[in-house]
Formats: C-alpha cells, sequence, structure tokens
C-alpha cells in the first residue's frame, strides 16, 4: 500500500523516484529480516550499509562533504519508507539528521571535514545525549556541565536513553557552560568520542524489540579540546533546536513508516480472511476502523512534509511549531493504527507469524519520546495559542 502522498501534485518526480527506490531495496529485507536482526542481538548492517551506498543514509548533508545535498525532507521520505516495510533504522533519526545537520549549520570546517563525509557515507555514526535522569529532555534543568580548564573543557554529568552508543564513533552531549555576563547557565554542543577517558557507559534493559540498545553515560572530569564544541557557546538554544526540530520530523517519518506498515498488514488480511460468507473486511466494523486508520496516517503525513519544507527553507521558528505538531499527530496515528492493526487480525495479531505484536511497545516510543505528547502540547498552547505557561 502506498502513500495518496505519492501524488504528482505533492510530490515532485524526483521524491517519487526517491520513495519507489528505497521502498524497493527495503522490500528485499522486510519485517522478517528486522525481527531476526533484533532476535539475533545483532545490527541492522547489512541495510545499513546498503541504504549508505545508494546514497540514502547522507541525502541531506551537503555534496561537498559527501551528502546529496538535499535536506530533512528526504531524509524523512528514507526513513518514513524503510519503516514502511518493516525495518526502519532508528540511527537514520540520530546520527544524519541530528548530529549531521547540527555540524553542517554550526560546526568548523575541520569538524565538518571530519565528520560529514563519514556520516553521509554510513562508515560512522554518532550518537546524541540530551535526555537526563532528572531533567528530561528540559534543557533548563539539564545539570551536565562544561567549564573551562585553560582551553580545555570539563565536562562532568550524566544521561539516559541514549541510542546506539555502542555503535557509534562519538556521541554529540548537550551540557550547560557558565555564561560569564550573567551567570547563568546555557546550553552547548561538545562531541566525545567514544574512548574519551572518563565517559562511561551502561546498558539501560528494555522492553523494547529493537536493534539499537539503550545506554545511560556518566562522564566523569571529560577533558575535551576546544574543538570538541560545536558551534557558538553564545548561540545556546538555537544551535540545540537546530537539531530538535529534524529529530522530531524524523520521529513523525519513523511512527509514519511503522503506522503504514501496520495499516498494509491489516488491510491485506482483512481483504483475504474469510469466516463467513464474505472476507472480513467487507464488514464495516472492519473496514471503517481501517479507513480511519488511512485518514490519520495521511494527515500526519501531509504535517511532517510541511514541518520539513519549512525547516529546509530555514523558517525555524514556524519549523519548530510544525514539527511538533507532525511529531504528534504522526506518534496518535500510529498507535491508534498499530492497535487497529492487532485487533483486525484478532488472535493472529499477536502471533510471530504477521510481526504486528512487536509493534505495540515500539508505537508508544513515538509518543514518548524525544519529548512527550503532554510537553508538545504544553509548547503549542503557550507559543501557538499565547496562553500562560504552567511550568
Amino acid at each position: 500500500m502506498r502513500t495518496a502522498l505519492s501524488n504528482s501534485v505533492i510530490e515532485s518526480e524526483e521524491h517519487r523516484a526517491l520513495r519507489a527506490a528505497v521502498a524497493a531495496l527495503a522490500k528485499r529485507y522486510g519485517r522478517e529480516y528486522f525481527t531476526a536482526v533484533v532476535a539475533a542481538g545483532q545490527h541492522t548492517d547489512a541495510l545499513w550499509q546498503e541504504a549508505a551506498k545508494a546514497g540514502y543514509l547522507g541525502v541531506n548533508l551537503p555534496e561537498e562533504y559527501g551528502g546529496g545535498g538535499a535536506g530533512i525532507t528526504e531524509l524523512a521520505l528514507v526513513l518514513e519508507e524503510l519503516g514502511a516495510a518493516g525495518c526502519p533504522l532508528l540511527m537514520l533519526v540520530v546520527s544524519p539528521a541530528i548530529c549531521g545537520t547540527v555540524i553542517a549549520r554550526f560546526g568548523t570546517e575541520e569538524q565538518k571535514r571530519r565528520w560529514l563525509p563519514g556520516l553521509a557515507d554510513g562508515s560512522r555514526k554518532m550518537a546524541f545525549g540530551i535526555t537526563e535522569p532528572d531533567a528530561g529532555s528540559n534543557a533548563h534543568r539539564i545539570t551536565t556541565t562544561a567549564r573551562r580548564d585553560g582551553t580545555d573543557w570539563i565536562l562532568n554529568g550524566r544521561k539516559i536513553f541514549v541510542s546506539g552508543v555502542d555503535i557509534a564513533e562519538a556521541t554529540l552531549i548537550v551540557g550547560r557552560t557558565e555564561d560569564a555576563r550573567t551567570g547563568k547557565l546555557k546550553p552547548c554542543l561538545f562531541i566525545v568520542e567514544r574512548a574519551a577517558p572518563g565517559f562511561g557507559r551502561s546498558p539501560v534493559p528494555m522492553e523494547l524489540a529493537a536493534p539499537e540498545k539503550q545506554f545511560e553515560l556518566t562522564l566523569d572530569d571529560v577533558r575535551l579540546p576546544a574543538e570538541a564544541l560545536v558551534g557558538d557557546e553564545d548561540a545556546g538554544l538555537l544551535q540545540l533546536f537546530a537539531g530538535l526540530n529534524p529529530e522530531r520530523i524524523m520521529t513523525a517519518a519513523f511512527a509514519l513508516g511503522m503506522g503504514r506498515y501496520a495499516l498494509a498488514r491489516a488491510v491485506d488480511y482483512a481483504r483475504t480472511r474469510q469466516v463467513w460468507k464474505e472476507p472480513i473486511g467487507a464488514h464495516q466494523a472492519i473496514a471503517h476502523p481501517l479507513a480511519q486508520c488511512h485518514v490519520e496516517l495521511e494527515l500526519a503525513g501531509l504535517m511532517m512534509r510541511k514541518a520539513a519544507l519549512l525547516y529546509d527553507a530555514g523558517e525555524d521558528l514556524a519549523a519548530g511549531e510544525a514539527a511538533n505538531m507532525a511529531k504528534y499527530a504522526a506518534a496518535e496515528a500510529a498507535v491508534h493504527t498499530v492497535d487497529q492493526a492487532v485487533h483486525t487480525l484478532g488472535g493472529n495479531g499477536l502471533t510471530q507469524e504477521y510481526g504486528l505484536a512487536s509493534l505495540i511497545t515500539a508505537a508508544r516510543v513515538a509518543r514518548i519520546a524525544p519529548v512527550s505528547r503532554e510537553m508538545i502540547l504544553n509548547f503549542l498552547s503557550h507559543q501557538s495559542l499565547g496562553l500562560p505557561k504552567s511550568y
């Protein structure tokens, strides 16, 4: 089942061709490949490498550093199509979308040349650490601090729920430095390489069935050279949200792909499963809920496209609002669609054969991460509607 967004009025010929190419690649792997990798405790290396060879992983990164020269619009499309085939690559959200974008926009020439080619061709990965045990994703309460020591920086703190640290050469860490003028702490971004002394990691046991593991990080007097700082230490939230907005857009793509996969399985089952005279899909109690899921996914897809186009056009403020709305809409649509798909299949929806049961947990992730739906509603209520803050 293909999304209606492939219509030529909505998407360009280039985008439709990219969708078709990624979908063809993903179909050769599919959900069976993905679940086998998870069961074996391995990573999706084969798919990652083939997607990299085709140029999909770095499609959003500048051409002069080995990327495709396109934007988040195209990278989100890649992730959505991979997910629609049942084999999403979570590190697409983290490595090229967040870290690659931040470095491309704010990094020094040395940082760009050192990191972007590897992120673009898939030979290097970078993780992203913002969430903390006591602060969540509230950048104003982050306790990981960075202080100057001569020309170096010394980082101390903890991070939690950091994806893929074990397969990443470095982690882009969100810390806070002291503003010399006001004495207040402000967010800053640092590249911390995996082998840095004092940089520790421990896995977080998860019920989630995914090839990417989650980690808690500790930074114990991690000494970094001056060039580990990404961008201007006075830019603060501007640089941070340059990475967080793509993260929300890509999470929407992740959720949309998941929802499309679940809906396709449910529709196929409803079309062929026959208990009485007609297939069960002929009954409105089955057909109407699936049609409603289709509507919700299409609407979320349009919102995601709007957010990506705004971001790629440099409209950061408008993109922030749209990215949050897209993430919210896609997560809700995915949760509803997965639930309805499982319900449509009945007992079969909980079997390994149909590959839907594991999505029940996975779909909830899109509601929770990288920011909860409640915090999105908080943001929209005071930023978009002008209502007073409750926090």
